[in-house]
């Protein structure tokens, strides 16, 4: 039996006798284009447009590179969060693992330092752990999920408390300084005449990644299949808890690049990094179209959710909005975007 999720939303009609056409649809589905990326893509024009309006700066080069610096980071949390949302699942501990991959990262390039290790290797060793500290946290969260059978809401719970703890127990809750200057490099070198940051080019080929796996490959039909539904996919043969093992562990990866990313572009490691960023990456995942109940969503849908969640923050502060707002609007944003899907099952259902 072979399960095909229509969750996918890959469109083939047999109207596109164009070429053009043709090869532009083909592009869109490599996303897994959902229902509704016009719309969202309509509302992040017009936000940017307010925002122009609001503060003219925001076009400048200067604004641009902050603005895709900080989507950077909230799009790839929010990559790794739609593959769990997908299965029908939830990651709370994403922001709490990508302040303690940089944390820990950062601890041992500090005594690689000291033990006058050339510099570029110790980048190298320090992302290395950075990477291997989210997949284990990964690993851990799938096994605790999969094998002692807790909710992913407290499984990942708990491991936000975990990561968070440790995040401050590397330095007594303080920043770690002594990084090779080498990894700025890394974080604030551009390209294309200063209009595109390393890491915005690192997430853009991340995203690549992810949706050549989640809309072209078993891996991705098998992600629906759980989140569709995970008894049918056992009976199929699928093994699900493995599955979904290798899906915490990616969410624990994309959130150690980011903890890297974000480490190179300051040059230090802050116990604070992935404070509130576990909601900005379900934020971003459920505006773009990923459904809270499993087997709907897709990487295109997640970044223009993830632009749009970065755009309003960066906005909020252009019009001197106290920061605390930020988590407000974020919140009440998940709780409309949730109301919407429910309506849109509901409908459907009807």
């Amino acid at each position: 039996m072979k399960l095909i999720p229509a969750t996918t939303s890959i469109a083939v009609t047999p109207l596109d006798n164009a070429s053009g056409k043709s090869r532009f649809r083909k592009a869109l589905s490599l996303f897994g284009r959902g229902d509704g990326d016009v719309a969202r893509v309509a509302i992040f024009a017009a936000l940017v447009v307010v925002l122009g309006i609001i503060s003219p700066s925001f076009f400048s080069q200067a604004s641009w590179l902050a603005t895709s610096q900080s989507a950077t980071v909230i799009v790839l949390l929010a990559i790794g969060q739609s593959f769990v949302i997908i299965t029908g699942g939830i990651d709370l501990s994403v922001g709490a693992v990508l302040g303690a991959s940089s944390m820990v990262s950062a601890a041992v390039m500090r005594n690689l330092l000291i033990a006058d290790v050339s510099s570029w290797t110790v980048v190298g060793v320090g992302l290395l752990v950075s990477l291997a500290v989210g997949l284990l946290a990964g690993l851990i969260n799938g096994l605790v999920i999969t094998k002692l059978k807790i909710t992913p809401f407290i499984a990942t719970l708990g491991m936000l408390g975990v990561a968070s703890g440790t995040t401050n127990l590397i330095n007594n809750g303080t920043e770690i300084v002594t990084v090779p200057s080498e990894l700025g490099i890394i974080g604030n070198t551009t390209l294309l005449g200063g209009w595109l940051a390393v890491p915005v080019a690192v997430t853009i080929a991340v995203a690549l990644i992810a949706a050549v796996i989640l809309s072209r490959t078993r891996f991705g039909m098998r992600t629906f299949a759980i989140g569709s539904n995970s008894a049918a996919a056992r009976r199929a043969g699928i093994g699900v808890d493995r599955h979904l093992i290798s899906v915490y562990m990616i969410a624990g990866l994309t959130a150690g690049i980011a903890g890297f990313l974000l480490m190179s572009r300051f040059v230090s490691a802050s116990p604070l990094a992935g404070s509130s960023l576990e909601l900005a990456a379900i934020a971003a995942a459920v505006i773009g179209g990923a459904s809270l109940v499993g087997g709907r969503g897709s990487i295109l849908g997640t970044v223009i959710g993830a632009s749009i969640t970065a755009t309003l923050q960066i906005g909020l502060i252009l019009a001197g909005v106290a920061s605390f707002w930020q988590t407000v609007t974020i919140g009440v944003i998940i709780v409309i975007a949730v109301y919407g899907d429910q309506l849109r099952i509901r409908m459907s259902n009807k």
